[in-house]
């Protein structure tokens, strides 16, 4: 039974691994998709400061529908960006809340196994004991036979 229940917790703790693992990954990948919003909305803020029109000159209106245009591509990038990182915390919820699970799971089987054997253990005790009480009762018998008077 114990064998049983250590290849069931021994299942668990492999399931429980698997999903740490895959929950560190889906934790760095939020990390790098963050860091490089991050990078990518300070490049278009710099970008847009920067920009034709803020120099106060005049300028071409090709310079300027370039500028818009490249301004439009950073939006949609960032827009992208956005995207990638919210699925991506998605993922990482999930895999966290899997792994909760996960660790229930290890739990449980870990004190069922410890149940177990206690009462194995107390079972065993009470085998032992009963022998014992069995041996004693039988040394009294043979006690008591060995100082009975003859023909008893």
């Amino acid at each position: 039974m114990n064998t049983t229940l250590q290849l069931v917790l021994a299942h668990a703790e492999r399931l429980r691994d698997t999903t740490l693992a895959a929950m560190l990954q889906a934790d760095e990948a939020v990390r790098r998709l963050r860091a490089q919003a991050d990078q990518l909305a300070a490049y278009r803020s710099e970008y847009r400061a920067r920009g034709p029109a803020s120099t106060g000159v005049a300028t071409s209106i090709d310079a300027l529908r370039r500028h818009a245009e490249f301004m439009q591509r950073l939006e949609q990038a960032v827009a992208q960006q956005a995207l990638s990182l919210e699925s991506a915390e998605i993922t990482a919820a999930r895999q966290r809340t899997e792994l909760v699970a996960q660790e229930m799971r290890v739990a449980s089987a870990r004190k069922l196994l410890e149940r177990r054997t206690a009462e194995q253990q107390r079972a065993q005790s009470r085998l032992e004991q009963r022998r014992t009480d069995e041996a004693a009762l039988q040394q009294l018998w043979r006690r008591h036979a060995d100082h009975a008077p003859p023909g008893h």
